[in-house]
């Protein structure tokens, strides 16, 4: 039997999962769980990244000590986030994370250099305020000195395939997600770094889903017990998950759910269209040199932050209850506003915001729940309607991947809102993504559509008809 480890990344937890063949299905097991999360380090929050690697070395010696070691391995995590090293390969500052306030004006600074307009039509990539555009801004103007001792940019899962190799190279699909790749090239816009003025030789060779490091370092080889090859996933997360969509036609939109949420379309190219920008539709990197055409939707990442605001007091199932008992609340809130994004306290951000818009402020739980999943819900219809006026065409179906499947009641707004059929599933989408890169590599899978039947065939997809009834 050949495994497959991914080391499945996200901003909350991570994971290894192993993968493999069996029977012509594919199967999945989680090895080792472990805490992901942001810290405050001398007043800025960041990621505790020596404390994971050391998380992923014992992943990596569980998987020995359970008689499944795996063939090949790779790291997908979220975007955008990097650390710089100096020749001495130390970091060079902390591991700021993106939620953390550096960035707060560091929009304004870049477009004194590049207006918005001209920096989508080259890039193609979103306005966030925490794209890595934004926060070397924030390195130029408040650590100039980091800049002089950098010598490497590497994106975070970047960072950990260098920890497994020595090998240093900056990932595709992670790293369009800094908005600095040139949509059309797909390489590094050197013209607009010049222009902003950051350091060209900090940026490393850009390499494609697929791509083999070699194998890992000697003594960490000797220190888990065997030895593997590092290949790389599509690192970002999302790409990952859109690799894991099962269906290989194109009438459909996708939405990888989660922490957040990511909605959009599979296209072979860019489009950088005024009209594009203006919706704010991302063109970040997939698999082969395609595109994820979608839109960054804040996601359950408001569920998980009210629910930790109330001490973990409910479970998942009992927030969905609380929300239905509610469900003629009428308030609603712009799930994308940046007032979401690291607010001091959800809770008290979804009230304000109700207050400020001259709503009905949620008085308790059950409210505040309902508020967010079909204010979640109602973002989604809008971003199919934008889809399908600039794509020009209409779809017929949405496909959920990831942990936010599973939300069977948001699954129910989602389809009650956009009027579309819901197919829901599978759960671990990115781990599975990660894992068919490895497969397509290795010759297990001939294709993407290959890898995509099978996963089809393999897990369990729910339906749901557009008014929300489980058919399936």
């Amino acid at each position: 039997m050949k495994y497959y480890a991914a080391i499945d990344m996200g901003a909350s937890s991570g994971r290894l999962m192993l993968g493999w063949l069996e029977n012509g299905k594919f199967q999945l097991e989680e090895v080792h769980r472990f805490e992901n999360g942001m810290v405050k380090k001398d007043g800025e929050l960041c990621w505790e990244f020596d404390r994971i690697y050391k998380e992923i070395v014992t992943a990596l010696k569980k998987c020995k000590e359970i008689g499944k070691i795996p063939c090949s391995l790779g790291v997908d995590t979220w975007g955008v986030d990097f650390v710089l090293l100096d020749k001495d390969e130390n970091i060079v500052g902390n591991t700021v994370g993106y939620r953390d306030h550096r960035t707060d004006g560091m929009d304004e600074e870049v477009y004194k250099i590049i207006s918005l307009e001209d920096l989508y039509a080259r890039t193609g990539i979103q306005k966030a305020i925490f794209n890595t555009v934004y926060q070397l801004m924030a390195v130029k103007q408040q650590h100039p000195e980091y800049f002089e001792q950098a010598e490497t940019l590497l994106y975070v899962p970047d960072y950990f395939h260098y920890l497994l190799t020595g090998q240093k190279v900056n990932e595709y699909t992670e790293a369009t997600t800094g908005q600095l790749i040139n949509a059309e090239t797909c390489e590094y816009d050197w013209e607009l770094i010049e222009k902003l003025g950051y350091p060209k030789k900090i940026f490393q060779k850009v390499v494609m889903p697929g791509t083999s490091l070699g194998n890992l370092r000697p003594e960490l080889a000797a220190e888990i017990g065997y030895d593997l090859e590092v290949v790389v996933p599509a690192t970002h997360d999302t790409g990952s998950a859109v690799l894991a969509v099962p269906a290989n036609d194109d009438d459909f939109v996708y939405i990888s759910s989660g922490t957040w949420s990511l909605m959009g379309v599979e296209r072979k190219t860019a489009d950088t269209s005024a009209r594009s920008c203006e919706l704010n539709f991302t063109n970040e990197g997939g698999y082969d040199r395609r595109f994820r055409y979608l839109k960054n939707i804040m996601g359950l990442w408001m569920i998980q932050s009210i629910r930790h605001e109330a001490n973990d007091a409910y479970s998942f199932s009992e927030i969905v209850d609380l929300a239905e008992a509610e469900k003629d609340f009428p308030s609603r809130v712009e799930a994308n506003d940046e007032c979401f994004l690291s607010p001091a306290n959800m809770t008290e951000e979804v009230k304000d915001y109700c207050r400020r818009t001259g709503q009905k402020v949620p008085e308790n739980f059950g409210q505040l729940s309902t508020v967010i999943y079909t204010s979640l819900a109602d973002c989604y219809a809008q971003t199919v309607k934008e889809l399908e006026e600039i794509t020009g065409r209409t779809y017929s179906r949405i496909h959920i991947v990831g942990g936010g499947s599973n939300a069977e009641y948001l699954n129910i707004l989602t389809a009650r809102a956009c009027h579309k059929e819901v197919h829901a599933g599978p759960g671990e989408g990115t781990a599975i993504g990660n894992i068919a890169a490895q497969m397509i590599k290795s010759g297990e899978f001939a294709s993407v559509e290959a890898a995509r039947d099978n996963i089809h065939e393999s897990f369990g997809i729910k339906v749901y008809d557009a008014e929300g009834n489980r058919i399936k």
